[in-house]
């Protein structure tokens, strides 16, 4: 049985399995959700995944849910290259490190950024409240100059001289206040440096999974 991946290329954590997989050559089938037609809400879905969100991957029917957990079993499972994954508990506890700091770090700043500019007024057809979009960037800045200074400062990636998944997910993370209109690597010079070589180890996929995502960006330029 192949494996499956359900997930959606609007959200984060689905873009960069998405990419992981397709780079890896991987056998496996994909099951596109939208959640915007709240796909992710039917009861066939919650059989699937009890918590209604994607990734999700089915390897042979077993179910694993949270991005995280996916990349480390799919490393286990020899499904990814290990060079990705590092099977050296030094250079593995590195990737885990970053993995662990970016789910309060990084990845919810960017997407709360993203929701209040960007999203929330769709859904509401209200104009978004300046202050609340302020704090939030503030923020989502303090934790871009994190990562450029803290994490980039110091290595060619993320987690050291080799890329790693630990990058793939930090790139993805950084997608998604562009469509609100904020740019991270016109602003910091670390960022700018290392983002064009994950694109490039990854692509064509990494651009690939992000075409939709590039349309809205471009749209939301022309308005300017």
């Amino acid at each position: 049985m192949k494996l499956k991946l359900y997930y959606d290329l609007m959200s984060q954590p689905s873009r960069a399995l998405y990419i992981l997989l397709k780079t890896s050559k991987c056998n496996f089938e994909l099951k596109c959700l939208d959640l915007r037609q709240g796909q992710h809400f039917t009861d066939e879905y919650q059989d699937i995944n009890r918590f209604k969100k994607v990734p999700v991957i089915d390897h042979n029917g077993f179910i694993l849910t949270e991005s995280v957990a996916i990349i480390r079993y799919l490393a286990c499972e020899n499904v990814i290259p290990r060079m990705l994954y590092p099977e050296n508990s030094k250079a593995q506890a590195r990737v885990d490190e970053y993995l662990e700091w970016q789910h309060i770090g990084l990845r919810l700043h960017c997407a709360m950024f993203f929701r209040v500019k960007y999203l929330n007024p769709i859904y509401t057809g209200k104009q978004p409240d300046p202050k609340l979009v302020q704090s939030y960037e503030k923020r989502m800045i303090n934790a871009l100059e994190e990562l450029d200074t803290l994490w980039l400062g110091r290595n060619q990636f993320v987690t050291g001289d080799s890329i790693t998944v630990a990058d793939l997910f930090a790139a993805v993370e950084l997608e998604q206040p562009r469509m609100a209109g904020f740019e991270p690597a016109a602003r910091y010079p670390n960022i700018a440096k290392w983002w064009p070589k994950v694109k490039q180890h990854y692509n064509p996929y990494y651009d690939e999974a992000h075409v939709i995502l590039n349309k809205i960006v471009k749209k939301n330029m022309s308005k300017l």
